[in-house]
């Protein structure tokens, strides 16, 4: 009899340790790497993202999916690299264009994805994971093909629509399939200051404050679910709006940061909602998220999850350094978001597409890596599918998985790692070893036409121009032609999102 016991423990042993592991991915919006303290950054507060990277592994060379929220995202989701993947720039739903500028609109959402996509979360489902998502969405209104619950989500809470999210202070969230209303009252997400309001006084942009903010209602639904599915694994999604503009942020949190830089009021007139003390709300939202995320791995810790959990934390693209600098009243050169490197988000330049990337899996990736590796985003389904152990799950991608790297393996580098931009102009750009390639102005003067007069191309040496400062590509011409039939090769004509320049 006891033999039989000793067996059965030992068996009851190791099924608790084969559970598959939860994925936790946190996307920030509109983040810079040197935001955060692990990546340098000495004003804003991060010590549970510090901690996240201090306990894992910090990627160095993290490519976002595009230079801006939608198209990135798809990248994301989908696995497939911005030459391929559906959703190429941001672009609102051909029966959603005109949001109201407060309330409720009747209809919203960006362009949504097909319903036969296959998303990161349907994988995760099709090996028994419970999915939620919790955030900011941007492929597809409520009742389109591309909404979260057609896409693979049990749950979903937060925003599907971009726009919307634009206030921190909306007058409802998506709760499922159905709105939840909330205490604010409606005012437009891109306003100024009137006339006969003083910008010196705090007591001006009181209006544009409520008493439920999104993100603060969007991480607690993040916590219960981790709580109520504390007994099966899960896969959850947390697409945070922060620090995405509006510059909103809970006066508690306001507080830390007051006085203790020059800090002029933005009273408006450069997009989105004034703000009294801009910079300061920019550092408290980002040190309000990271709160948020500690109170997240407190809660696994206390669930007995830590070791059965993956942490993942990204941003969508880069911040507004360079293109959008002061955009909202935002001042990331003050901050140093892009850390140091050219211009920031709607660019393919390394400031608009480089993402912080932390992964932390307790007993499982070694404490304290650093990981020098170039990944992007389409790399995500592949690695988090393989440490799922459901490698034989996962759809054709153009992602490499790095799950050896993580696991302190060594694997082959990447060949290549291609992007381009439906937007600001027509963007391509491709990375090989240490070279650089961007070729800009694919398209101008309307949707689909080209300027081949205007058509730049550019080559930088990564490793010792980081900035890309010096333009290599008159001294390489055979370098740049290798590269170029590389970026003709990767891209996919699209009818929905047309390059002209590209396009054959």
């Amino acid at each position: 009899m006891k033999p039989l016991i000793c067996l059965l423990l030992l068996v009851l042993s190791f099924a608790a340790h084969a559970r598959q592991p939860n994925v936790i991915f946190i996307l920030a919006d509109d983040l810079g790497p040197g935001d955060l303290g692990c990546y340098g950054q000495k004003i804003i507060q991060t010590p549970h993202l510090d901690r996240m990277a201090a306990e894992g592994m910090r990627l160095t060379q993290h490519y976002c999916g595009n230079a801006v929220c939608a198209p990135s995202r798809s990248v994301l989701m989908t696995g497939q690299h911005p030459g391929h993947t559906f959703i190429r720039n941001n672009r609102q739903a051909d029966d959603a264009k005109g949001l109201p500028k407060m309330g409720k609109p009747e209809r919203e959402g960006q362009f949504p994805i097909p319903h036969a996509t296959i998303t990161l979360a349907e994988v995760f489902k099709s090996i028994g994971h419970t999915t939620g998502g919790f955030g900011k969405w941007g492929l597809g209104g409520p009742t389109s093909a591309g909404a979260p619950l057609k896409q693979g989500f049990d749950r979903w809470f937060g925003y599907h629509c971009q726009g919307v999210a634009h206030n921190f202070y909306p007058t409802y969230l998506w709760d499922n399939d159905q709105t939840l209303e909330l205490k604010n009252l409606p005012f437009p997400s891109n306003d100024k200051l009137k006339p006969d309001e003083d910008p010196t006084k705090p007591e001006s942009y009181l209006r544009f404050q409520g008493t439920e903010y999104s993100a603060d209602l969007i991480a607690d639904a993040a916590l219960q679910f981790a709580r109520e599915n504390r007994d099966k694994p899960f896969f959850l999604y947390w697409p945070t709006t922060v620090p995405h503009v509006a510059l909103q942020v809970p006066d508690d949190s306001l507080q830390e940061y007051i006085g203790k830089f020059d800090d002029p009021p933005y009273p408006g007139g450069k997009g989105y909602t004034p703000h009294f003390r801009p910079k300061a709300a920019y550092a408290a939202m980002i040190t309000r998220m990271d709160r948020e995320i500690g109170q997240m791995m407190a809660l696994i810790s206390e669930l007995g999850l830590d070791d059965d959990t993956i942490f993942v934390f990204a941003s969508d693209n880069g911040p507004l350094n360079g293109t959008h600098q002061g955009l909202a009243g935002t001042d990331c050169a003050f901050f140093n978001s892009n850390e140091g490197r050219r211009d920031g988000k709607g660019t393919l330049y390394e400031g608009g597409i480089r993402s912080p990337g932390i992964v932390r899996w307790k007993g499982k990736i070694k404490a304290g890596g650093i990981s020098h590796r170039v990944t992007g985003f389409e790399d995500w389904l592949p690695t988090l599918a393989e440490l799922a152990g459901a490698k034989d799950k996962t759809p054709p991608t153009d992602g490499i998985s790095f799950a050896s790297t993580l696991l302190g393996e060594k694997q082959p580098e990447r060949e290549f790692l291609y992007r381009e931009f439906h937007g600001y102009g027509g963007q391509q750009s491709l990375r090989m070893g240490d070279w650089k390639l961007l070729r800009m102005n694919l398209m101008s003067g309307g949707k689909g036409k080209a300027k081949a007069a205007v058509l730049s191309e550019e080559l930088y040496h990564i490793t010792t121009d980081p900035a890309e400062r010096k333009n290599l590509a008159a001294e390489n011409p055979d370098i740049v032609a290798q590269m170029k039939k590389i970026l003709s090769e990767q891209h996919a004509n699209s009818p929905d999102f047309p390059m002209a320049a590209l396009d054959q």
